[in-house]
């Protein structure tokens, strides 16, 4: 590592003699028995590669290519550790003249290796190809119907970075031969709702875009609409699943939750032990994420047809006693919003004044959720008598701006600023109540959430406008 931060800051400084050293050993000792010392070689010769060094390099390539063929598997594994580096950082110079187009023979010999016995090469030989989806790149369209064929022959692999790949090339071919994949089109939605709930959360988050980059395509409604109550059911299962790994991982979730908890889970055959052992937080909240951008997009694609396969879910999920369950429902509803509005008026009525009670929720993430997907619905809220649901609401979100939650200040404060925009001049009689709530705000607040108050108090000055505008007013928030 010492070295290749040398090779990075100093190489062209470096005597022709000791250049060639480094580059014969790198090539001499890539089939090492450590595989930290393999994968360091690896980063080594893609340093000396980054610096324009393939081109003065020529015997490189093609001793990679060698010793992938090799009966050792160090040897096999090391080259293709370097390969794929090579193949991540110099994928343009490697499609070009300048080195007589090594791809011609590359792509090929990469698609060889997607049968290898080892799951580690078979990772690598997929990943070197998926560098060259999205370019187009001539040597792999010419290979694309036998490169697609053999990514279904690992489309249930048991090495999850395999899988992983595979939900990535798929993902990167509908947006760029989409021809190719219609044929095989029912199976592949099979296999995406399949790894969708994939036991690893990294295959599960490349799953998910695949829906978010299938929504962009026109065959979307004509795809999905065979599928939609199992779309639904999947993507919030996963909402209500990454939440508990997101909770147990923070340490809110106290031992007694387990075994409702676990019920949920296995209801859906899934060994939640797996998920907590070995999985981080972060991943799983942006699964989360992931999955209600789908349900988003699916929404705005469907509009009101998604209803009929949403809306008996959502009944199940929102009045569910369990806290987790209730917190997946809400989130779904947020998501829906924009693309099912229309059709989910008629709901409503029964729906906002449920969320109203969910701001205080014990549980400190159905609180800041809540927020959310009440922001979602605030021009509906604000079409209404004010009595009605906006002053409730107001006061509610008032509340839960003094908050004791970081988090959940953070999204009453974004929620109150959505329905200021929403509400205008519908808030000058509250104005008072507003003032002191995020006046006092500031003497709770910390240094992220002082940015979204900032955006609040602006917000509430373009939206009340002259109103703000009195001797009481003006010095109160100075």
């Amino acid at each position: 590592l010492i070295l290749k931060n040398n090779v990075k800051a100093h190489f062209r400084n470096f005597p022709n003699g000791v250049t060639d050293f480094i580059k014969s050993e790198c090539l001499n000792n890539i089939g090492d028995s450590s595989p930290l010392i393999r994968a360091t070689v690896g980063i080594l010769i893609t340093t000396i590669a980054s610096k324009g060094e393939l081109q003065n390099w020529p015997e490189l390539l093609p001793k990679l290519c060698s010793l992938l063929d090799s009966e050792d598997y160090n040897t096999c594994e090391g080259a293709f550790g370097a390969l794929q580096k090579i193949c991540e950082d110099s994928a343009e110079i490697l499609d070009s003249d300048v080195l007589d187009r090594p791809l011609n023979i590359m792509i090929p010999k990469f698609l060889q290796f997607f049968k290898h016995s080892s799951p580690k090469i078979r990772s690598h030989a997929v990943a070197c190809v998926n560098q060259f989806i999205i370019s187009r790149t001539q040597a792999l369209m010419l290979h694309i119907d036998s490169f697609i064929e053999n990514l279904f022959a690992l489309a249930g692999d048991e090495e999850p970075e395999v899988r992983k790949n595979v939900c990535r090339a798929l993902v990167m071919l509908l947006e760029v031969r989409m021809d190719r994949l219609l044929p095989h089109m029912i199976s592949i939605v099979e296999y995406m709702l399949q790894r969708t709930q994939d036991q690893d959360e990294n295959v599960a988050l490349e799953a998910c875009e695949f829906w978010l980059t299938l929504a962009e395509q026109p065959i979307c409604k004509d795809v999905l609409c065979r599928h939609l109550t199992n779309m639904v059911k999947v993507l919030a299962f996963v909402i209500r699943l990454f939440l508990v790994v997101v909770v147990v991982w923070r340490g809110w979730l106290q031992r007694k939750l387990w075994p409702s908890i676990n019920t949920v889970i296995q209801a859906f055959f899934i060994n939640p032990s797996y998920y907590f052992s070995r999985h981080d937080n972060t991943t799983a909240e942006n699964q989360r994420k992931c999955s209600a951008a789908a349900l988003d997009v699916l929404a705005n694609v469907f509009r009101d047809e998604l209803l009929p396969h949403i809306l008996p879910l959502l009944k199940e999920l929102l009045f569910h006693p369990e806290w987790v369950v209730k917190e997946s429902g809400i989130l779904v509803l947020g998501a829906i919003a924009e693309g099912c509005m229309q059709g989910m008026i008629p709901y409503l009525p029964e729906l906002i004044p449920h969320l109203i009670q969910c701001l205080s929720n014990k549980k400190a993430l159905v609180r800041s959720i809540t927020c959310w997907t009440l922001s979602r619905y605030a021009h509906w809220v604000v079409s209404q008598p004010p009595d009605t649901y906006l002053k409730p609401l107001m006061t509610e979100l008032l509340k839960r701006i003094l908050d004791s939650n970081k988090r959940v200040q953070e999204a009453a404060c974004s929620a109150f600023a959505t329905l200021e925009e929403e509400a205008c001049t519908e808030l000058v009689p509250y104005l008072a109540y507003i003032l002191d709530t995020l006046v006092f705000a500031f003497s709770k607040y910390q240094h992220k959430n002082l940015l979204i108050l900032y955006d609040a108090i602006g917000t509430l000055a373009d939206s009340v406008g002259h109103h703000l505008n009195k001797p009481v007013s003006i010095p109160y928030i100075l």
